[in-house]
């Protein structure tokens, strides 16, 4: 990975965009990230799309191709990826091998989601479809109530309560309020997230991400393109991928994720690091329970002590280890399946420049964690500050 950097990204508002396509969305973010990078247009010689949701709702294949076209990229390669919640994370690997096997100077890289249009119901159904379909989703088997065993079965093994997973939240939304990409910009306390709806015992409708629509992109280019970028390139120190279960019944824990685990493992051998060298991480907490396991599969805290952690502000700015979701997270910031990876990416880009809205520290070493399905996918990318 030592000829592989990010010399652009962008991300659009997420939220809703009733007046918006997916097409437009993607075609938003790729024009900023190629602006940001400061490249020619004719530069580009490859695009990668990920998007999990859009051919079943939209009825549109080949959209790399579209996008490709719609940006002005001539008869360049284009690749669409599909890794359910994981779509993004696995575009920007393949962009980043691309350009690290000499195959592309400069791949740009584009995740985009469309989920606010067909409803709740019709979004809920359609997710499933990152599950064992002929197991878990024949027995109506959603995320949420996958996410809700997941917390059940955290509390009954290590302790955690409604109180841990309440940290979480407040802490995430906290961290929204100064994004401006953000869909959630407003704190919550504890008695608002204990009123919500509850969605799947233990988890209320505040545990879970909300149905988004927007857009992330980065361009990743080789060492001599990376001196174009005016905001500083960004080095990728590594970009792991691994699998894990898909459904349930194959799962030997609820209370871990293997290919998480695997992924990270992965990374912090090839970059040379270990946890104690990561200064920020944007990581995948599509429900509450989520990042407290996640921070433990990444080796940030032990498991058993990372609910801990996290309800006592160790995991924040104010305290001297690895700040967690500083933009947000999935919880504050929104989760556009398809365009989640990109987007950790294009915040941890922002803090390694100096140039995010909230920086509080000189970070060095930032991590993105993109999480698909139940553990089925899992990207991990550690980058350095140039």
């Amino acid at each position: 990975m030592n000829n592989a950097y990010i010399a652009g990204t962008a991300s659009t508002t997420f939220g809703r965009h009733p007046d918006k396509t997916l097409i437009d969305l993607a075609v938003e973010a790729g024009e900023r990230a190629i602006a940001d990078s400061g490249l020619e247009r004719s530069a580009i010689d490859a695009v990668y799309f990920g998007n999990f949701l859009g051919r079943g709702i939209d009825g549109q294949g080949v959209v790399a191709s579209l996008l490709a076209r719609r940006l002005g990229l001539g008869n360049v390669a284009t690749t669409n990826v599909e890794g359910a919640c994981g779509s993004a994370g696995i575009a920007l690997r393949h962009g980043v091998l691309s350009v690290a096997a000499g195959a592309s100077a400069a791949a740009l890289c584009i995740g985009a989601e469309h989920m606010t249009r067909p409803g709740t119901q019709a979004i809920t159904q359609a997710l499933t479809e990152a599950g064992e379909m002929a197991t878990d989703g024949a027995a109506g088997l959603t995320f949420p109530g996958f996410f809700g065993l997941v917390a059940n079965a955290h509390a009954a093994r290590y302790g955690s309560s409604r109180d841990h997973l309440a940290a979480v939240i407040m802490q995430n939304r906290a961290n929204a309020v100064t994004n401006p990409n953000a869909m959630f910009r407003e704190t919550v306390t504890a008695d608002e997230i204990g009123r919500g709806k509850l969605i799947a015992d233990p988890l209320r409708i505040l545990d879970c991400s909300p149905i988004s629509d927007g857009a992330a992109a980065a361009v990743v280019t080789d060492r001599g393109h990376s001196a174009s970028s005016p905001g500083g390139a960004v080095r990728v120190l590594a970009c792991e991928q691994t699998s894990g279960p898909v459904g349930i019944r194959h799962m030997e824990t609820l209370t871990s994720f293997p290919a998480t685990v695997a992924a990270a493992e992965r990374a912090y051998k090839h970059a040379g690091l270990t946890p104690r060298d990561v200064d920020i991480v944007e990581l995948h907490d599509c429900f509450s329970i989520t990042e407290i396991i996640n921070v433990a599969d990444l080796g940030f805290h032990p498991h058993g002590e990372a609910h801990h952690a996290i309800a006592e502000g160790l995991t924040t700015s104010a305290a001297s280890g690895v700040v967690v979701n500083p933009s947000g997270g999935l919880l504050g910031r929104g989760h556009p399946v398809g365009a989640t990876g990109l987007a950790q990416v294009h915040e941890v880009v922002a803090r390694l420049r100096g140039t995010a809205h909230d920086q509080v520290r000189a970070a060095q070493i930032g991590m993105t964690h993109n999480l698909g399905g139940a553990g089925a996918t899992a990207t991990v990318t550690i980058l350095g500050a140039a």
